[in-house]
């Protein structure tokens, strides 16, 4: 984050946004069908159904004895991708910057203005950073934290699926003169940070002070090493066997 504020990729955020954008059409895919109805309308429409799922599923871990054991996991998904995607209106709020298709560079009327800059009126309406569709992906960043300590493998995968995901709902609005690269660049930042910390807070649980460490090879004959469950790599605990008790 502290390299983007300090060496912000203007010259790479025009570069990009010029591809798609023609003098005399403007940005020509800005009303596409697929660009505008599937992956901006329809992506909203269907991350609005999650968000009730998501919901009944935590009222349900309440109700349901059986799915108890799921409640926290739900909460901090419920927490997580709902400050995801509500920091973003109020970071556009205060930033006041720009779509590009707003700017004079693009047959706009508003000035360019950086980040952070001093934004005076009739020029601080901007509603523009960072790039909110993008946030629709990148707060399912949420589900990775979920699954990290206990499933690493499918953690993974899901991981991987998000930065897709997010890959091409910004590149869509990059394409629709939108946002510009950087902005949904820190949109990502911004998620994985919020659901970094709500993950220490409510999901991560530090191992067990005292547990001893020992070398299963240096375990002696009658002994059984059994890994605790969640334990950190290198934490074993040791138990006689039956054989032994018995004896």
């Amino acid at each position: 984050m502290a390299g983007l504020l300090c060496w912000p990729p203007e010259r790479l955020d025009f570069y990009l946004s010029r591809i798609f954008y023609r003098p005399s059409a403007g940005f020509f895919l800005r009303h596409d069908f697929w660009l505008e109805r599937v992956l901006h309308d329809g992506v909203r429409q269907v991350a609005a159904l999650g968000a009730v799922g998501l919901l009944l599923c935590l009222a349900g871990s309440f109700l349901h004895p059986g799915a108890r054991a799921w409640r926290r996991p739900l909460l901090y998904l419920a927490l997580a991708i709902t400050l995801s995607a509500a920091s973003m209106p109020f970071l556009k709020s205060a930033t006041k910057v720009y779509c590009p298709q707003q700017l004079e560079e693009f047959a706009g009327v508003q000035p360019y203005v950086p980040l952070l800059a001093p934004v005076a009126a009739p020029h601080d309406t901007g509603r523009c950073w960072p790039g909110g569709h993008a946030a629709t992906a990148f707060s399912l960043f949420a589900f990775y934290f979920v699954l990290r300590d206990r499933r690493p493998r499918q953690a993974r995968w899901v991981l991987y699926a998000v930065l897709a995901g997010g890959t091409v709902l910004s590149t869509a609005q990059v394409m629709r003169g939108e946002h510009f690269f950087s902005h949904n660049l820190w949109t990502l930042l911004i998620d994985w940070t919020i659901c970094l910390l709500l993950y220490r807070l409510l999901l991560y649980r530090p191992q067990a002070s005292g547990r001893r460490r020992v070398n299963p090879a240096s375990a002696g004959a009658g002994r059984e090493v059994n890994v605790a469950l969640g334990a950190a790599p290198g934490v074993v605990q040791c138990q006689p066997s039956r054989r032994l008790r018995k004896a």
